[in-house]
Parts: C-alpha cells; sequence; structure tokens
C-alpha cells in the first residue's frame, strides 16, 4: 500500500505543478509578462548584480536558454547588462526602473495567486506541507547531481 500511495503522491505532484505553471503563466499573461520572465525579475531584484551564468546556475537554466529570455527583458526597457569590470567577458545584470516597477506590482499577484490556490487549507497542513516539498526537492537534487549516487 505505501508503494501505491507513493506512486499517488509523485502523480499528484507532477498533475499539480503543470495546472499552476498554467495558472500562473495565465495570470502574468495578463499583467503583460511571462512566468519565466517572472522568475528572472524576482531572483534579480534579490540577487541584483549576477552574472548570466550565475544567474543560468540559480536559476537552474543552461545559459544559452537564459541568454534569449535575458533579450527579450532588455528589449522592453526591463533589464540592463552591464559590462563586468573585473571580466570583460561576463555581464552583470541590473534591473531598470520600470523592471523593478513591474516586479514590485507582481507581489500582488503572487499574493492573490497564493491566496486563491491555497484558500481554506489550515496553517498547519501547509507547513507540513512545505517541509515535505522541501524534503523532496533536496532528495530529487541529490538523485540528479553529479557525483550523486542514486536511489535504487
Amino acid at each position: 500500500m505505501t508503494q501505491g500511495l507513493k506512486r499517488q503522491l509523485v502523480a499528484q505532484l507532477v498533475e499539480s505543478s503543470r495546472l499552476l505553471r498554467n495558472y500562473i503563466d495565465h495570470r502574468a499573461k495578463g499583467r503583460g509578462t511571462t512566468r519565466a520572465q517572472w522568475i528572472v525579475l524576482f531572483r534579480l531584484r534579490e540577487q541584483e548584480g549576477l552574472s548570466q551564468v550565475d544567474l543560468a546556475d540559480v536559476l537552474e537554466l543552461q545559459p544559452i536558454s537564459l541568454v534569449r529570455l535575458l533579450d527579450r527583458l532588455v528589449e522592453h526597457g526591463l533589464l540592463e547588462r552591464r559590462h563586468d569590470p573585473r571580466d570583460r567577458r561576463a555581464n552583470r545584470l541590473f534591473l531598470t526602473e520600470a523592471g523593478r516597477q513591474l516586479v514590485d506590482d507582481l507581489d500582488s499577484l503572487r499574493d492573490n495567486i497564493a491566496a486563491n490556490v491555497l484558500r481554506d487549507i489550515p496553517t498547519a497542513s501547509l507547513q507540513t506541507s512545505l517541509e515535505t516539498l522541501l524534503d523532496i526537492k533536496e532528495r530529487i537534487k541529490g538523485l540528479v547531481e553529479p557525483g550523486s549516487v542514486a536511489a535504487k
């Protein structure tokens, strides 16, 4: 029975994740952005001045995948690349005033999404769920990172 329960949980995580991504995409589109752009803007607000390579690493993306996304953000005036004074090959990433305003505005959208999705779920359940999801995330990272030993 335990294996069946684990199988059901993994299936629900996958399905819930897909549905949540789609919901966030839909809501972000209404604000003139995408979920991917939103994630970049939030991360840069927290860690402004990251290099493109460091941002790709933090977001767990391939640098080449991130470049096109950054190009669009620069085109829309939300982000600027500045040359790294210590490494001429690297760019540091900074939000523009418009980018900062957009990410600040998106805070209310994030709060609204969380309120809608998690409405009426008791605080204790939210805490337990969060702890469990963090444990699962760390386990997955341990299984896929180079040098790790995959569980049988």
